[in-house]
C-alpha cells in the first residue's frame, strides 16, 4: 500500500539523528550468535544499519580483514582502490577499513580530492589498471548501501574482473568475518587512522572517469545538438561528477540538486512514507519529474550512481524496463557499429519481455540470467555481452569500438545514453519506446510481496520443476518451468513460469518475511493481475502452504 505522504517532501520527523547513527556504529557490539547481526552479503555487498546492531565498526573490521585473507589467497597483490558515497555510515567504514588494509600492507588508492566515488569510477580504475598491468592485479571496495535509506550502510568487494564479487567470493569472505567476530576481533591486523591515512596512494577517480567518456557516449552528438540536460545526483556520489562532465565536455547540462546532506532532507517521501535514493521511483523522484519541461532530458541516480533514471518532457519518469529496451533497440540497432557482430543481449530474467521480442527482431542472442548484476560480469569483460540490463534501472555496455568500460552498473553513462538517442535520432526515449509498443506489444508488468517465513523462504530457493503441478497460467497453458536461468544454467533461488504471452517470477526477500513475485502480461493489466493472483496461489501451493 502506497503511504498517503508518498512523493511529498521530508519533513523533520522523517529525518536519521546522524550524531546518534555514527555513535551506533562505534559503541554497539553485534552478537555474532544472531543471525541477523552477522556479516550477510546479498547481491550487492553487505548492507544493515548500525542501529540493528548490524553494520557496526567490529562488522566492517572483521569484513576488511576477510577481503584481505581472501585477495591473498587469490595472489591479488596489486592496488585496491576504494571509494565511498554520502551515506552518514559510509565515511566511519571507510575510515575503518583503512585501519585494516594498510596494516594488512595492502596499497590502497583513495579519491585524491578526498570526496565521493560512484561505484562505476571503481569499476573502471580497476579494470584500467589491470588492463595497463604496471603492478599485481588490482581490486576495489565501494563502501555504499546503494540506494538504501539514510540509516543504512554498505560494504561491497569487487575483485580484479571489476564486477560485484560472486557468490563464491562472498560467501568466503562472509564465513571469514564471521569467525573473527566470533573470536572478538582477534586475529584483525589494524593500525591507527593517522598512519593508514598517511599510508595511502591519491588517486583521482573523478578525472580519471570524466576523461575516458567519449570512449564509450557520443559526447560530440550531445553537445552539437545542444541537448539541454538537468541531472541530479540525489544527494549521492555523482554530485561532483556531473559539473565536471558539463564543464571538461561543454556540454549544456544542470546540476539540479548539488546538496549533500546525510539526512537527505531534500528527498520527497518513497513509497513507503521513507527516504529512499531510488532513482527508478516516481515518488522518490518527484521533485525532479516536476521540472521535466525545463529540460530535453532530466537524469537521476542513486547514492553510489549505479542506477539511471530518465525523465523526458512527453512521458515523465520512464518505467526501467521500457528504457532497458530502447536502449538495447538503440545501441544494437545501428548506433554501435563497431561492436562485435556475435556480441549478446544480457537481462535478468525478471526484466520485461519486451527486450525479448527487441533481441529477437534485432537477429541477436539473448542471455537470461538470475538476479544479480554479477552474472553479466565474464560477458562485459570479454565482450561477448555488449550490454547488461537488470529490471531495477542498472546496467552498463561496451565501449563505442567494442570493449569492456564498466563491469558493475554505471548510471552515468546511461544518463547520458538518453541525451545522445535523443541527439541523433530526434526522438526522447520515450517516443521510441512507444514505437517499440506499436511493433511488439504494450507489456504490463508489476512486482508484488507475499508473506513468508525463513522456512518457506529456504523452501522457495530449493524448489524444482516437478514441484510444480499446473498446467495453466490465467488461461494459458505453461510453456516452461525454470528455477535454473536459460542463459547461463545458474540457479535462479525461485521459480518462473512462462506462457505464451505472460510469466511470473517468485524469489525469497533477503532482508524481509516475504517473497517477491514479479509478472508481466502483454494481455493487459486486468490479464496481469490474474496472473498475480494465480502465481501466488500456485508458489503458496509449492511450499505447502
Amino acid at each position: 500500500m502506497v503511504h498517503e505522504r508518498a512523493g511529498q517532501p521530508a519533513q523533520p520527523e522523517d529525518l536519521i539523528d546522524v550524531a546518534h547513527l555514527v555513535t551506533a556504529y562505534y559503541t554497539v557490539q553485534p552478537d555474532p550468535g544472531d543471525i541477523d547481526q552477522q556479516v550477510s552479503f546479498g547481491t550487492s555487498g553487505h548492507r544493515g544499519s548500525a542501529l540493528d546492531a548490524a553494520f557496526n565498526e567490529a562488522h566492517i573490521l572483521a569484513t576488511t580483514q576477510a577481503i584481505c585473507d581472501y585477495r591473498a589467497s587469490q595472489g591479488t597483490d596489486g592496488p585496491l582502490f576504494i571509494g565511498r558515497d554520502t551515506h552518514a555510515l559510509s565515511e566511519p567504514a571507510w575510515a575503518s577499513a583503512l585501519e585494516v588494509l594498510v596494516a594488512n600492507g595492502v596499497d590502497v588508492r583513495v579519491d585524491s580530492e578526498d570526496r565521493y566515488t560512484p561505484t562505476p569510477a571503481v569499476s573502471l580504475a580497476i579494470l584500467r589498471a589491470n588492463r595497463d598491468k604496471d603492478s599485481g592485479l588490482a581490486d576495489g571496495i565501494v563502501v555504499t548501501p546503494s540506494h538504501n535509506p539514510p540509516r543504512d550502510g554498505g560494504f561491497k568487494y569487487n575483485p580484479p574482473n571489476g564486477g560485484p564479487a560472486d557468490t563464491d567470493a562472498t560467501g568466503w569472505i562472509a564465513d571469514r568475518a564471521n569467525e573473527l567476530l566470533h573470536a572478538g576481533l582477534d586475529g584483525i591486523k589494524r593500525v591507527s587512522f593517522g598512519e593508514a591515512r598517511a599510508a595511502v596512494t591519491d588517486y583521482d577517480f573523478k578525472g580519471a572517469y570524466v576523461a575516458a567518456l567519449p570512449e564509450v557516449i557520443d559526447l560530440d552528438a550531445i553537445r552539437s545538438a545542444g541537448i539541454r540536460i538537468g541531472a541530479d545526483p540525489l544527494g549521492g556520489a555523482a554530485v561532483d561528477y556531473w559539473g565536471e562532465i558539463a564543464r571538461v565536455h561543454d556540454l549544456d547540462l544542470t546540476v539540479v540538486n548539488p546538496l549533500v546532506d546525510p539526512t537527505w532532507r531534500f528527498m520527497t517521501l518513497d513509497w513507503d512514507g521513507k527516504i529512499r535514493m531510488d532513482c527508478s521511483s516516481r515518488h522518490a523522484m518527484a521533485s525532479l519529474i516536476a521540472t521535466k519541461d525545463a529540460f530535453q532530458i532530466s537524469t537521476g541516480n542513486d547514492a553510489d550512481a549505479d542506477r539511471h533514471g530518465i525523465v523526458t518532457p512527453d512521458g515523465g519518469l520512464m518505467n526501467p524496463n521500457h528504457y532497458l529496451a530502447v536502449a538495447i533497440d538503440y545501441l544494437y540497432g545501428g548506433a554501435r557499429p563497431h561492436w562485435p557482430s556475435t556480441a549478446a543481449i544480457g537481462k535478468t530474467l525478471v526484466s520485461s519481455s519486451m527486450i525479448d521480442r527487441v533481441a529477437e527482431s534485432l537477429g541477436r542472442e539473448l542471455v537470461e540470467v538470475p538476479v544479480g548484476f554479477k552474472w553479466f560480469v565474464p560477458g562485459l569483460l570479454d565482450g561477448s555481452i555488449g550490454f547488461g540490463g537488470e529490471e531495477s534501472a542498472g546496467a552498463s555496455f561496451l565501449t563505442r569500438d567494442g570493449h569492456v568500460w564498466s563491469t558493475d552498473k554505471d548510471g552515468i553513462i546511461l544518463a547520458l545514453l538518453a541525451s545522445e538517442m535523443l541527439a541523433v535520432t530526434g526522438k526522447t526515449p520515450s517516443q521510441r519506446y512507444a514505437e517499440l509498443v506499436a511493433e511488439h506489444g504494450d507489456p504490463a508488468y508489476a512486482r508484488i510481496d507475499a508473506p513468508a517465513d525463513r522456512e518457506q523462504k529456504a523452501k522457495l530457493k530449493s524448489l524444482s520443476p516437478s514441484d510444480v503441478t499446473a498446467t495453466t497460467l490465467a488461461g494459458e497453458e505453461i510453456t516452461a518451468t525454470l528455477t535454473d536461468a536459460p542463459g547461463n544454467g545458474a540457479a535462479i533461488g525461485g521459480l518462473k513460469v512462462q506462457t505464451a504471452s505472460a510469466w511470473f517470477a517468485a524469489r525469497p526477500s533477503g532482508t524481509e518475511d516475504v517473497y517477491k513475485i514479479y509478472a508481466e502480461s502483454f494481455q493487459g493489466p486486468e490479464h496481469l493481475a490474474r496472473v498475480q493472483q494465480e502465481a501466488q496461489a500456485l508458489v503458496d501451493s509449492a511450499l505447502g502452504g
